[in-house]
């Protein structure tokens, strides 16, 4: 009987010791998996970009604006990631599966007879969920990345320092 029990302990402990080291989720012990994403650029690409853009950033300062206008926006890592989480769980109680953000250019109203900076803010996207008799969820339409209706948008990052400066920064 003594055996039998120093077994069972044994093995309480044996299994203890198996699920701490094998299964616990600890972030220091597992890697995640990164995946390259699609469209990324080179630094390069984006330099080329960013000058083609100059004639009409030009067009806009001299003729709209009357001074260098806003050519870019900053938002923290943490704003964004809280962004995507809170966008994800409104569009799931508007009743949408986010599949996606739209970055919309957009400019700030007048103030003063001053005309406001350029910016750019994010829309969710994604496609509504139907029941189908009751049973099986479906996308509505086939196509990806349509506006979800009722999504809170993130605006507000930062400007360019200064607001007209080129890429790189």
């Amino acid at each position: 009987m003594k055996n039998l029990s120093l077994f069972i302990i044994g093995l309480l402990i044996g299994a203890l010791a198996v699920y701490f080291f094998c299964c616990m989720n600890d972030s220091s012990l597992i890697e995640e998996e990164i995946i390259k994403p699609n469209g990324l650029i080179t630094p390069s690409e984006a330099k080329t970009m960013d000058q083609a853009f100059n004639s009409r950033h030009q067009l806009i300062s001299d003729s709209i604006v009357k001074r260098p206008d806003n050519r870019s926006s900053w938002y923290a890592l943490e704003d964004m990631r809280n962004y995507l989480n809170y966008a994800e769980k409104q569009a799931k109680d508007l009743g949408y599966t986010m599949d996606g953000v739209r970055v919309y250019l957009g400019a700030y109203p007048e103030v003063r007879d001053q005309v406001g900076y350029t910016t750019m803010f994010f829309i969710p996207t994604g496609y509504q969920i139907t029941s189908e008799a009751g049973t099986a969820l479906s996308k509505t339409a086939i196509q990806r990345g349509g506006d979800i209706s009722g999504g809170d948008g993130l605006n507000m990052g930062g400007n360019g320092v200064p607001p007209g400066a080129n890429y790189p920064q």
